[in-house]
């Protein structure tokens, strides 16, 4: 993933934790008066939260016949999933007629629009299903280099458009609509996302299940001949084991 210069990760164990830790970023927000808004927001923002899920699993089961079955049929082992979430406050478009920005306003102005601009052609990209050719231009600004993983891949997308009530402000916000309208076409599928070692233990342990429970049908058929170092107890203990 695409890293901003000067940014920092700071470890949170609360929802208190990660609020505080958003209000530090919005005072260093600028915003500035325009003739439409007296505290526009002069840049784009975002919130990247990074949660880590780490669960315990333990299989303790029944002795066995030998000491070494039993000691290979107990453990403990940890899953870990990860999620990463970009909030993303975008700043919204303006035209110069309108807002009377001059000056370094009117710069900022200038590069919301662009950031805008790119981000409604990656979407629309990503949402054309028939054109099986297309380019999505992730790299034409910083925001959407930041954003790709947000917007394609093993992601979920949702989109909130704010609009003005002003009866004046009508095409701004039928334009805002109709950016956020193409938002819905954005087809992803996403799926959890579990540490590989902790993916290869899962199915090591629906293996052994498998192998117990078939052992255990083929012994109550009659079929076997001789002794086993696996008891009853230890085979039904793997079958129906759910750690």
């Amino acid at each position: 993933d695409a890293e901003v210069t000067g940014a920092i990760e700071v470890t949170v164990t609360s929802p208190q934790d990660a609020m505080s830790c958003l209000k530090k970023g919005m005072l260093k927000r600028v915003t500035g008066a325009t003739a439409m808004n007296a505290e526009s927001s002069r840049s784009h923002a975002i919130l990247t939260v990074i949660v880590e899920q780490k669960t315990k699993r333990t299989a303790d089961s029944a002795d066995a016949a030998g000491g070494d079955v039993s000691s290979s049929c107990s453990g403990s082992n940890v899953e870990t999933k990860k999620s990463k979430f970009n909030f993303v406050d975008l700043a919204g478009a303006e035209r110069q007629k309108k807002t009377g920005a001059m000056g370094q306003r009117a710069k900022e102005g200038r590069d919301i629009n662009k950031g805008l601009l790119v981000l409604g052609n990656v979407i629309s990209a990503l949402g054309d299903t028939k054109n099986k050719n297309f380019f999505v231009p992730f790299r034409d600004s910083k925001l959407t280099r930041l954003l790709r993983g947000s917007l394609g891949g093993n992601c979920k997308t949702l989109m909130i458009a704010c609009v003005s009530p002003s009866a004046k402000n009508l095409e701004e916000s039928l334009n805002c609509l109709r950016y956020a309208n193409r938002a819905k076409n954005i087809k992803n599928k996403a799926v959890v996302n579990v540490d590989p070692q902790s993916r290869v233990v899962n199915e090591l342990r629906n293996q052994v299940k498998a192998l117990a429970a078939e052992l255990m049908s083929v012994r109550a058929s009659g079929e076997t001949t001789g002794s086993s170092v696996f008891t009853v107890e230890v085979l039904e203990d793997l079958a129906t084991s759910t750690n």
